[in-house]
C-alpha cells in the first residue's frame, strides 16, 4: 500500500517533541534572518574525485532487512531514523557517480558513453572507500527515431544506445559486516539524451508482456520507459538482458550468504529502477530481497502494476519533493477504489465530460508505488530559489533528506551537505 510521510512545514520551536537534541538544532525558517543565500550546482557538473559516502559507521547488523524496508520502513521515517538517513545518502551518492561518469558533452566523440573504466570509476566519484566493486556497466536503448528533417549527423541526435548506469557489488568484508549481508546496487542517472527526452513523452500506458491476467487486470507501465528498458540493437544487448544476466552470475555466486539487492535512481533513472525491480523478482524464483530507492521519480504504471511489485515482496522508498513537479507526472492519479472524485492530481478543474473520458480509458490511469518520504524545499533556509530544475536536482533531494528531522520539525541546522554558495 501506498504511504505518506506528511507535508514538510516550519517546525515550531516552543513545542518540544521527542527528539529534543535534533528539535534544538532544527531551522525556524520563517524567522531566520541569517539565511545563507545557497544555489545547486547540477548533479552531472560535480567535481570528480571528492568523497561522498558520509564518515558513519553505525553497524545494522540483523536489522538490516529493516532498513531495507521489510517492514515498509515503520516507525523509521517520521522522525527520519539516523542510521536510514545515512543508507538514503549512501544510495544517492551512487547515482550522483552515475551522473560523473556520462560524458555529457556532445561535441566529444565518447559522448553518452562512460568516462572512466570499470577498475576506476567510483575512486574517480569519490566512492573508491565505499567498499563497492563495479561488476557491470548498463546501456539503456531508445526505441524512437528522430525525424527525417533533423540532422541526424549530429551525436546529440543519433545516440540510440547510451551508458545508464552501472552494477556494483560490495566486495569489503568490513563493509559485508557492518551491513549484514553483501550488498548490490544498481545505480541508474536521469535523464541526459534528446532521445531520452522524447521517450520520457511517451506517457501512454502499455501491457508488460508477460502478465498473462485479465485485459482489465494487467499490470501496465509508462510505454516510454517500458521500451528503454527493453528495446536492443544488433549491436547492444536490451537494459534487461544486460540486468537479468549480471543478476543470474551474481545469485549463482553469492546465493548462498545473506544477499540484497538496492536499485536506486534519480528521475528516469527511478523509473527504471522501478522496472528493475519488477522484472528481477518475476524473473528469479529464488531473488534475492529487492528494495528500491528512489530520488524525484514519476509515476511507472497502474494499480495493477503497483499489486504485483508488493505481491512480489519488492520494497519501494520513494523520496518525493513536494514541489517538484515531475513527481506528480505523467497521466492522472487513481486510487485503489477507482473513484476519480477522491486523491487525484490535476483532475478537481476537469469538466465532468473529460472526466468521463478519464474513467474509461486505461491509458492514462497511473499509480504511485511504495512507501513515500515526502519532503519540501520550503523547509531549508538555504534553498531560495524554487525553480523546476533546482527543485528537480538530486543534490536538492540529498539537502533534504540530510536536513530533514520530522513533520514536525523539517530541518535541522547542524545538517551537513549543504549546497554551493552563491
Amino acid at each position: 500500500m501506498k504511504g505518506v510521510i506528511g507535508v514538510v512545514k516550519p517546525c515550531n520551536l516552543a513545542r518540544p517533541t521527542a527528539h529534543v537534541a535534533e528539535v534544538l538544532h532544527c531551522t525556524n525558517t520563517r524567522n531566520n534572518h541569517r539565511t545563507r543565500q545557497l544555489k545547486v550546482k547540477c548533479s552531472w557538473n560535480s567535481e570528480p574525485g571528492k568523497a561522498r559516502v558520509a564518515n558513519h559507521v553505525a553497524k545494522l547488523g540483523q536489522k538490516w532487512r529493516e532498513y531495507q524496508g521489510i517492514r515498509n520502513w515503520e516507525g523509521l521515517l517520521d522522525p527520519l531514523d539516523d542510521d536510514l538517513r545515512h543508507e538514503i545518502l549512501r544510495y544517492g551518492d551512487f547515482v550522483e557517480a552515475a551522473y560523473r561518469c556520462f560524458e555529457f558533452d556532445t561535441a566529444s566523440p565518447d559522448y553518452a558513453t562512460c568516462k572512466f573504466t570499470k577498475d576506476t570509476m567510483l575512486d574517480r566519484c569519490g566512492l573508491g572507500r565505499s567498499g563497492y566493486k563495479v561488476s557491470k556497466n548498463l546501456h539503456a536503448t531508445c526505441e524512437v527515431q528522430m525525424p527525417g528533417w533533423i540532422d541526424r549527423t549530429s551525436s546529440w541526435s543519433s545516440k540510440n544506445s547510451s551508458w545508464i548506469g552501472y552494477v556494483a557489488v560490495c566486495d569489503d568484508d568490513e563493509e559485508i559486516a557492518r551491513l549484514g549481508r553483501r550488498d548490490v546496487v544498481i545505480a541508474y542517472r536521469g535523464t541526459a539524451t534528446c532521445l531520452e527526452w522524447i521517450e520520457n513523452l511517451r506517457a501512454t500506458l502499455t501491457s508488460l508482456s508477460n502478465d498473462v491476467s485479465p485485459e482489465r487486470k494487467r499490470a501496465m507501465v509508462q510505454k516510454g520507459f517500458l521500451s528503454m528498458y527493453t528495446t536492443a540493437t544488433p549491436t547492444c544487448p536490451s537494459l534487461r538482458d544486460m540486468v537479468r544476466e549480471e543478476m543470474s552470475r551474481i545469485i549463482e555466486t553469492y546465493g548462498n550468504e545473506p544477499l540484497s539487492v538496492t536499485i536506486t535512481g534519480h528521475s528516469l533513472g527511478a523509473a527504471l529502477a522501478t522496472l528493475t525491480a519488477y522484472d528481477i523478482t518475476s524473473t528469479f524464483k529464488n531473488s534475492p530481497m529487492v528494495t528500491v530507492v528512489s530520488f524525484g521519480g514519476p509515476r511507472v504504471g497502474n494499480r495493477h502494476f503497483r499489486s504485483q511489485l508488493e505481491n512480489s515482496g519488492t520494497r519501494i522508498l520513494r523520496i518525493v519533493n513536494a514541489t517538484d513537479v515531475i513527481t506528480k507526472v505523467p497521466g492522472f492519479l487513481v486510487d485503489d477504489s477507482n473513484d476519480m472524485t477522491k486523491k487525484r492530481d490535476h483532475v478537481s478543474g476537469l469538466r465532468k465530460w473529460l472526466q468521463k473520458q478519464v474513467d474509461e480509458t486505461d491509458w492514462f490511469r497511473y499509480a504511485d508505488v511504495g512507501k513515500e518520504l515526502r519532503l519540501s524545499s520550503y523547509a531549508s533556509p538555504y534553498l531560495t530559489k524554487s525553480d523546476f530544475a533546482t527543485c528537480h536536482d538530486l543534490k536538492t533531494y540529498l539537502h533534504l533528506v540530510d536536513g530533514f528531522v520530522s513533520s514536525s520539525c523539517p530541518f535541522r541546522s547542524t545538517a551537513k551537505r549543504l549546497l554551493a554558495r552563491s
